[in-house]
């Protein structure tokens, strides 16, 4: 997890945050010229790969990021999840401590603008621990094939893994999925990513990568 942005960090650890800052830079202007039909059309084929999976599948409670625009969408997913019974969270931010909470929802009418406009649940409700959770789909700036992931920047969802979690799931358009990408000791690596291509490599398959 991120430390406080008022504490001094090793230099070490500073030249690594300035380097995803520089890459956040670079990723976005190159999301930004990917064409409005590539981003729909791998959008639809990453969630259909999601409810197709055998981890969303069987999970009975699950973790979903309402998605904000230039994010792989889960729109169809949260749908599934709420028809199936699921016990569906989605991410409540508080901006003034860093801190995100997983709050239930049982139809998506409960959701308001929250932070920076992407709908929230009302503060108050049933809340679950990421130990709680079987699956865990998180967002990403950029991932890389190895289970590193580029957030915003914010560590919302770092603090609230705080060590790695074996339901992870980072959702990823291909495109935007890199060699490499540089993670501090706070930086939680995901158990797998996801993309709309697929793959023959070892154990992964259908865009997954399996973090060993």
């Amino acid at each position: 997890m991120e430390q406080n942005s008022g504490e001094k960090l090793p230099r070490e650890t500073e030249m690594i945050r300035e380097a995803k800052q520089r890459l956040r830079r670079e990723v976005k202007i190159l999301r930004n010229a990917l064409p409005a039909s590539y981003l729909q059309a791998a959008g639809d084929i990453i969630q259909i790969r999601v409810l197709d999976s055998e981890a969303y599948q069987k999970a009975r409670t699950v973790f979903l990021y309402v998605g904000m625009p230039g994010e792989p969408p889960t729109d169809r997913i949260l749908r599934d999840a709420l028809d199936r019974g699921k016990r569906v969270h989605v991410p409540l931010c508080e901006r003034q401590t860093g801190i995100m909470h997983a709050v239930r929802i049982q139809c998506l009418s409960e959701l308001r603008p929250g932070l920076m406009g992407i709908p929230e649940p009302a503060r108050g409700g049933e809340t679950a621990e990421a130990e709680d959770l079987d699956l865990i789909v998180v967002p990403c700036v950029a991932a890389s094939r190895d289970g590193g992931r580029l957030g915003h920047g914010a560590g919302y969802y770092d603090r609230f893994l705080q060590t790695f979690h074996p339901g992870t799931l980072c959702l990823c358009f291909e495109k935007l999925l890199l060699p490499e990408i540089p993670m501090t000791e706070w930086d939680i690596p995901m158990a797998r990513v996801l993309t709309e291509a697929e793959f023959e490599m070892g154990v992964a398959k259908a865009g997954f990568y399996l973090v060993k």
